[in-house]
């Protein structure tokens, strides 16, 4: 599986943006599909999950309320819709695929996408 994830940017706090992590191969849709994200001089961090059907989902703390995590397994596609940034979302977000777990635990996923840089503004 390869994967390839875009959409990332400059938004000032407060604002939002879309990221999309499109996969290739041929088994996608029996993947879980999970978000990362690494700040500067800080250590990767699990975002969000999303189950092979998009019926699990599942979210840190810290972006609850805020992030939306969906699939669409026919496009091979994966989109984290980001909402009321904030400074502290400023972060390289990486997607990767896991063919066995649902895990918030990186070391379990088995692809990971070359990550797209998000900045918010204060």
């Amino acid at each position: 599986v390869q994967l390839q994830a875009s959409g990332g940017g400059l938004v000032q706090a407060g604002g939002s943006l879309r990221l999309s992590c499109a996969a290739s191969g041929r088994t996608f849709s029996s993947y879980t599909m999970g978000w990362f994200r690494q700040a500067p001089g800080k250590e990767r961090e699990f975002v969000a999950y999303s189950g092979w059907s998009g019926g699990i989902t599942y979210y840190a703390d810290s972006v609850k309320g805020r992030f939306t995590i969906s699939r669409d397994n026919a496009k091979n596609t994966v989109y984290l819709q980001m909402n009321i940034l904030k400074p502290e979302d400023t972060a390289v977000y990486y997607c990767a695929a896991d063919q066995y777990y649902a895990s918030t635990n990186g070391e379990k996923y088995d692809y990971w996408g070359q990550g797209t840089q998000v900045t918010v503004s204060s």
